[in-house]
């Protein structure tokens, strides 16, 4: 098969298409023959030697997430059989013709979802629910910070949130952002690079304070949402593009009882994302296409993944970028 592989740490054109024995899958995986593969920040910083694949998966080849068919059963898998449509959430191993899945990773395509962009669901639609709603126990009538509103992740919380019954406040880059986000049911955007989000949410809600807040942003932004959460308040970091260290303040945590938590997805057990793969089904599927719908920026052909690493690197993508097969 056709494989991306990474020859060296490096920037985007270290990666280049070459040829890969074909996968074969354990007693409880199944084999994809892919469509599409989603781009997402955990592979660039994998490329760039930062995020190692844990054992058992290929090293070398980038991808949490794909879409396609089901082209071979492990002994033990009974939940789909050859030909089925899927959309998985990988280890790694995604950017390729055929990729490894656990069958309890896989999930059926919602529906008014095309093949192609539910490749970009699995990843996103993971973190946001084991985060938001799993770790930050969120309950309906809740108000939600989301950070980095226009990314994958963003665009997914935005919609979720609010199709569940919170109320969402976000940040973006420039206005056309910040007005896509409000388009998908941000109550508010703010455009970090001309305003500062902690001021105009204090202004804008008067005194009533933040439940939760997801932030994939870290360094200077922490102290900025800790004195933003409301009493018990949750700060979730899934992410620190701006530095791994931030200033706290412990008498304010302490007095408020609030919670600083966050994860990572990709070392998790395959029973702990079996889990959350049937919570989405259960309770987030449904919600396609009346209430959430896949938001792609653009996809490029397998060949030109160095292209989508760029793009993803610029920050000026809204929503997924994707691979195509």
């Amino acid at each position: 098969m056709k494989a991306v592989v990474i020859r060296q740490p490096g920037p985007p054109e270290v990666m280049e298409l070459s040829e890969r024995p074909l996968p074969l899958p354990g007693d409880n995986e199944v084999r994809i023959r892919v469509r599409a593969a989603g781009v997402n920040r955990p592979d660039l910083a994998q490329r760039m030697g930062k995020y190692p694949a844990p054992a058992g998966v290929p090293a070398d080849i980038p991808g949490l997430e794909v879409s396609g068919w089901v082209e071979q059963l492990g002994k033990t898998v009974k939940s789909f059989e050859i030909g089925d449509p899927v959309c998985a959430l990988l280890a790694g191993g995604g950017y390729a013709e055929y990729a490894i899945a656990p069958a309890d990773q896989c999930l059926t395509i919602p529906e008014g979802v095309s093949l192609e962009e539910a490749a970009g669901l699995p990843e996103t639609f993971f973190t946001v629910w084991n985060n938001i709603f799993s770790i930050g126990s969120f309950r309906a009538g809740e108000k939600v910070l989301v950070h980095g509103g226009s990314s994958g992740i963003g665009v997914a919380a935005i919609q979720l949130v609010r199709a569940l019954g919170g109320e969402v406040y976000t940040t973006a880059g420039t206005d056309e952002k910040c007005q896509i986000c409000e388009d998908l049911g941000a109550s508010l955007a703010i455009n970090y690079r001309k305003d500062d989000f902690e001021e105009t949410l204090k202004k804008r809600l008067q005194g009533a304070n933040i439940d939760l807040i997801l932030d994939m942003v870290g360094g200077a932004y922490t102290l900025k949402n800790i004195r933003l959460l409301a009493p018990k308040g949750r700060l979730i970091l899934i992410n620190a593009m701006s530095g791994q260290l931030g200033e706290v303040d412990l008498f304010r945590i302490m007095k408020r009882e609030l919670v600083l938590t966050g994860s990572t997805l990709r070392p998790q057990s395959v029973a702990y994302k079996g889990k959350i793969a049937t919570q989405l089904m259960a309770q987030v599927w449904p919600l396609f296409p009346d209430f959430i719908r896949p938001v792609v920026h653009t996809a490029f052909p397998l060949a030109k993944a160095h292209e989508a690493h760029r793009l993803m690197e610029s920050s000026t993508h809204v929503g997924k970028i994707l691979l195509l097969v």
